[in-house]
């Protein structure tokens, strides 16, 4: 598989055009699904801004924690940006930048929430397909009929049958992405669809970190991912509850 494709005197990181092409499905997206909802615009590209920049930040400092040892033996390491980003670094922070974004601007985070997780997991289907294209967050080596092979790839060993781990990946997260668009015209609670994209994402991405073979950091038998994915969970789950026992105070004063 290749990352680039030469067209005349143009070249297309096909990696980078997923991501693209995601980003802009996202705010599109959003767009349309904030003005049937009635939420504000201009909250709305803020928060997109905040979880983009979050995402870029937060990405590459999860990915320098986890490659420390590494980083020690060779610093070029950290001006190298094409690649090493860690999603659950980008996840966490942007999480968090839109959070502080939307308490300035005294907008309600869960209802913007709830509104843009759906979207992203649309993205990170898209940007799944970059990483098939790129050989990055590669797969282990099989025998079975539902295999990748990379003859040119920078990341993955080439010429070995692999498991197409991003490919499942995207399939999953545009699984995930259908079930919250649908939950979500039938949720009353403010904050369950986000809080379920939390638990679905870190579910999928636990099980799916025991198909690939790219280093991502360990601590005992778990990888850094599966360690957050536990912990993701836990936080979607006491979240839940929040949610619903808020959910029916505001019944109950009603």
């Amino acid at each position: 598989m290749l990352n680039e494709i030469q067209i005349g005197p143009v070249t297309i990181h096909m990696y980078g055009l997923m991501v693209g092409i995601g980003f802009l499905a996202a705010y599109l997206i959003c767009c349309h699904r904030a003005k049937k909802q009635g939420l504000s615009e201009d909250i709305l590209w803020g928060v997109l801004i905040c979880s983009i920049l979050g995402m870029l930040v937060g990405s590459r400092l999860l990915f320098y924690l986890v490659s420390l040892p590494d980083i020690l033996k060779d610093p070029s390491i950290l001006w190298d940006f094409r690649n090493g980003y860690v999603v659950y670094g980008g996840l966490i922070a942007g999480i968090s930048f839109s959070g502080l974004y939307c308490k300035k601007k005294r907008g309600s985070f869960f209802e913007y929430f709830d509104l843009v997780m759906p979207s992203v997991s649309v993205a990170q289907g898209f940007g799944r397909v970059g990483c098939f294209f790129a050989g990055c967050c590669y797969g282990r080596q099989t025998d079975s009929w539902f295999h990748i092979m990379y003859t040119h790839s920078q990341f993955a060993p080439n010429n070995v049958w692999l498991i197409p781990t991003q490919l499942i990946s995207s399939a999953g997260n545009f699984a995930i992405a259908a079930i919250l668009f649908w939950y979500a015209k039938k949720n009353k609670v403010t904050g369950m669809v986000g809080a379920m994209y939390l638990a679905l994402y870190s579910i999928g991405r636990f099980f799916i970190e025991m198909l690939r073979n790219d280093y991502r950091g360990f601590v005992g038998s778990f990888s850094t991912s599966q360690w957050i994915s536990i912990g993701m969970v836990a936080l979607a789950g006491g979240l839940m509850y929040y949610l619903r026992r808020r959910h029916q105070k505001e019944l109950a004063v009603k």
